[in-house]
């Protein structure tokens, strides 16, 4: 009888870890419509392809090589000992272990997702997919394993130095900060495309192609998100609906705070909505209600402040404006998590403010080196831009030889 409820104790973690998995995987449908509506009609079919491209990649790497740097195991074993059938595997069983992948797996191809959108409508396609497999198998599966597995001492000596150690639940640096602050480096190593900034420096509108397509990634992200964050505990023994509340405060908190911000600019509107679940992943788990709702709401504002910023005044052409989002707003909650997450503050505890800000620096800074030797070899070696010729026909024609709508380009 026992063995029967240790199986489906078992098998509903499997379901659980699973539906999590399948969540954060329509997250990236969300990631390529958020591009899709945001970049110009000539460039919509890019944005699709490279976002499932780049998940392909992404897994196939993070198979091979990235989940062994983080987690010190490899599939390169017979069935048996992947599905936990064989005595004294460190696989779990009925294939605990390999569902618990996918779901990391998903985690990770949202790093080259978040720089797609930074450096769209003129980068190359072959570089990017070099870069994607550099950054899965090798760049971001450090920072995880330092982090979330304890590798290299690093969170042992965070945790002897300041009384805890560095507290991510679910990747507001890890992986948001981490992949922004690398779009960052990215995107400058590119230059901004033909036509942004005109001689004098002034800056020149480029309007989104389509708000209906931005919004329905908007929505399909809020919509995963919920699994990205709550199948975070990675069990149902630990499962917490404190995440799913905190979740849920932060991204009206992000919304409200855009719209008021943001002068009801609709753009901002819907990435306000993942501004505020971005900034609360690190502590959806420690946080009060109220602490997530003002968490997200200073993320809304940050994005919506630091997205003028960096266009304007920077004149750095982020498209998507993936490093005010996932950058400054993943750092944000990182560090709030260490300040909203104290008991003093109705949050669990169990956090230091100097952790956090440590550990955030040690991110950014493997965000920013990666970014350097990934995106400046290629650059130096292949190119990463598209030739002007080809920028100013767009990608789609001079990438995958079709548009978005074939049949009237033909009429």
């Amino acid at each position: 009888m026992s063995q029967e409820i240790t199986s489906f104790s078992v098998g509903v973690d499997v379901f659980f870890l699973l539906v999590g998995a399948i969540l954060v995987f329509a997250m990236h449908g969300g990631f390529a419509f958020l591009e899709l509506g945001t970049v110009r009609h000539k460039n919509q079919v890019n944005a699709l392809v490279k976002i499932l491209v780049d998940f392909a990649v992404s897994i196939l790497f993070y198979f091979t090589i990235g989940y062994y740097i983080s987690y010190g195991d490899h599939f390169f074993v017979n069935a048996a000992v992947l599905s936990g059938q064989t005595e004294g595997s460190n696989f779990g069983p009925q294939g605990l272990s390999l569902v618990k992948f996918f779901f990391l797996a998903t985690f990770a191809a949202a790093i080259p997702a978040i720089i797609s959108g930074g450096i769209a409508e003129r980068a190359r396609f072959w570089p990017q997919v070099i870069a994607t497999a550099a950054i899965v198998g090798l760049f971001y599966p450090l920072v995880e394993g330092m982090f979330w597995n304890g590798n290299y001492g690093v969170q042992a000596w965070l945790e002897v130095t300041f009384g805890a150690a560095f507290h991510d639940f679910a990747g507001s640096a890890i992986v948001h900060a981490f992949g922004g602050w690398l779009a960052l480096i990215a995107v400058v190593l590119l230059g901004p495309r033909l036509g942004r900034y005109g001689r004098s420096g002034k800056v020149m509108g480029i309007l989104p192609s389509s708000i209906p397509w931005l919004a329905l990634g908007s929505w399909l992200l809020c919509i995963g998100w919920f699994g990205f964050n709550v199948i975070s505990a990675a069990s149902t023994v630990a499962v917490s609906g404190l995440v799913a509340m905190n979740s849920l405060m932060a991204m009206v908190g992000g919304i409200l705070a855009a719209l008021v911000v943001g002068k009801n600019d609709p753009g901002f509107i819907h990435n306000g909505a993942l501004a505020g679940l971005v900034a609360v992943c690190a502590g959806s788990d420690i946080m009060h209600p109220v602490g997530s709702l003002v968490v997200g709401g200073v993320a809304g504002a940050i994005f919506v402040y630091m997205f003028h910023i960096c266009q304007n005044k920077f004149k750095i052409d982020d498209v998507l404006g993936v490093w005010p989002l996932h950058g400054l707003c993943g750092l944000w909650g990182a560090v709030a998590a260490g300040i909203f997450g104290l008991q003093a503050l109705g949050g669990l505890g169990g956090v230091s403010f100097m952790a956090q800000i440590i550990g955030s620096l040690i991110i950014i800074s493997i965000a920013m080196l990666s970014g350097l030797i990934s995106y400046g070899l290629l650059k130096k070696l292949v190119g990463i831009r598209l030739t002007d010729e080809q920028e100013y026909k767009g990608a789609d024609l001079s990438i995958h030889k079709i548009s978005a709508t074939p049949e009237s380009d033909i009429v």
